[in-house]
């Protein structure tokens, strides 16, 4: 039936502009994905990576994660074995009562060797908190010529644990106004600190002036 005396070819017109726009609204909302050859029936392809390694960045593939079919294997003594099968790597590796660690997977074939994983792992983590801990830093400790006897031995604590620590500790004697006439009670000062750092702590650099200041450097002492 016509509505409102309008002509079928408008009606038919009418809706065909209707679809086209709904086509287009929905093909961007979608971002084109009925015009790719991404989508086969309404489900992306999945290409894979295209020169992008998605290995997990955890750590090293092991075990059955490695799924490359052949390796070099290093023995769990260090002795290279060879191009092998990667299950017959697991085998031995599962005799063993060990892991198969891959060491070098940049390599063709990659490299894995077998060892136990987890004290690999409790090592290296070991290794890595002693290097963190080994940093020395120069630690400041600073005192007034006329230094109070709690303050001084409250700073001559930190200076201790500083040096405990592996720090070197600068100890810096300051001068204000008149006390710079008196520049010998600093380096009696000094002789005091180096008497009561003796047992943990040694000089490394001798006491001289510097501006206002008279300053003393003490490394921790040597381990024998």
């Amino acid at each position: 039936m016509r509505r409102n005396g309008e002509p079928n070819s408008f009606r038919i017109s009418h809706f065909a502009r209707w679809q086209f726009l709904s086509a287009v609204f929905f093909s961007r909302k979608l971002g084109h994905a009925f015009a790719t050859p991404n989508f086969v029936g309404g489900d992306r392809i999945n290409r894979g990576s295209r020169g992008r390694d998605t290995r997990r960045e955890l750590g090293p593939r092991v075990n059955r994660q490695i799924r490359i079919p052949q390796i070099r294997l290093i023995g769990e003594t260090g002795d290279q074995v060879g191009i092998v099968e990667t299950n017959q790597a697991l085998t031995i590796a599962q005799r063993a009562g060990l892991d198969l660690v891959e060491v070098a997977p940049h390599a063709r074939p990659p490299v894995c060797r077998i060892m136990d994983y987890g004290k690999y792992r409790y090592e290296r983590g070991k290794k890595a908190r002693k290097n963190r801990q080994s940093t020395a830093q120069l630690k400041e400790i600073r005192m007034r010529v006329r230094i109070s006897d709690h303050d001084y031995q409250f700073k001559l604590r930190h200076a201790e644990r500083f040096l405990t620590q592996r720090h070197k500790v600068r100890v810096a004697i300051e001068f204000f106004g008149r006390e710079n006439a008196h520049r010998d009670l600093g380096r009696h000062l000094l002789q005091r600190i180096e008497k009561d750092l003796q047992n943990v702590g040694q000089i490394e650099t001798r006491p001289r002036d510097e501006g206002r200041k008279l300053v003393m450097i003490f490394a921790p002492k040597s381990q024998s």
